[in-house]
């Protein structure tokens, strides 16, 4: 089987004329490869950059802290550059490689600064993951009583605010012939979470965006995907906090008999940003101990 590489592991061969990749040819593997080929089996991000927004706390910090530990170079890209700053010192203090950029991903200008800065640093972006959203200072309100001014910046910032960056670093990934966006909604979607409408609209966009443009992207060999996570307790106080009662409630539902973390997400993170997820895409994987179903 012929194969293309960016350097950086390869997968198989896409058309030049439309980038397709080549179904009719027939290939049986050497019997020391157990049916696998090479980039099946490449787990690695070791070198891939990988912009992670809203990475000054949360699950984004954490991402940027454990991909930096496997060998990649995470943007840590926030609106709060100060805390962008210290997530990237901190990472460079563990022996790591990271940049911090400002960025306010519901701005058209800003969002191309940060992938400008970007390619101008490190020269390529192999992966996107648009964790940056509105949450933790949204009060909890029936829909109706929901600001237009709040509904509209939650909107902007939650589903805008992914569609620039996606469409930021989409001819970037083109022209390597490879990429990964991963797209983050909510557990939310699925429970119908009362008194947060437009976070949960905002987060069931991006589901819909995630088939859609997998479908766009697919030929360029740029994989689409959406992760799902479960309730997540970081170090980032909200708004309006779970209660003891709401998390006990919350453990009772799930399979996993115990609380979510955000470094329950890593290894989820780092498998669909490898080749061996290249066959993976338009999906949208449901990381919350059981606490939802998929049919």
């Amino acid at each position: 089987m012929t194969t293309v590489s960016n350097g950086l592991g390869a997968e198989p061969t896409r058309s030049p004329s439309n980038g397709v990749p080549v179904a009719n040819e027939i290939f049986v593997q050497l019997p020391q490869d157990s049916g696998v080929p090479e980039w099946g089996r490449d787990f690695s991000v070791v070198d891939r950059v990988v912009i992670v927004t809203g990475a000054g706390q949360g699950i984004g910090r954490e991402l940027a802290r454990q991909f930096a530990a496997a060998g990649a170079v995470p943007i840590v890209a926030d609106l709060n550059v100060e805390k962008a700053r210290q997530v990237r010192d901190e990472i460079v203090a563990q022996g790591g490689r990271a940049s911090a950029v400002e960025v306010d991903i519901a701005d058209p200008k800003s969002v191309e600064a940060l992938v400008s800065a970007t390619v101008a640093e490190h020269g390529r972006i192999d992966v996107l993951i648009n964790n940056a959203a509105m949450f933790a200072t949204l009060d909890k309100r029936q829909f109706e009583a929901i600001p237009l001014e709040e509904w509209d910046r939650v909107i902007r910032v939650n589903v805008t605010g992914p569609f620039l960056c996606a469409r930021a670093v989409a001819p970037v990934m083109r022209a390597a012939g490879w990429g990964r966006i991963i797209n983050i909604s909510s557990d939310a979607v699925p429970k119908g979470v009362k008194n947060y409408l437009h976070y949960v609209a905002s987060k069931s966009a991006m589901i819909g965006m995630s088939n859609a443009m997998a479908r766009e992207l697919g030929a360029d060999g740029i994989n689409v995907n959406c992760v799902r996570p479960g309730p997540v307790a970081t170090e980032v106080d909200r708004t309006v906090n779970p209660t003891p009662e709401l998390r006990r409630l919350q453990l009772s539902h799930q399979c996993i008999q115990r609380g979510m973390i955000h470094t329950d997400l890593v290894g989820l993170m780092l498998f669909l940003s490898t080749p061996a997820s290249g066959f993976i895409t338009g999906q949208t994987i449901a990381c919350d101990g059981g606490y939802t179903h998929s049919s």
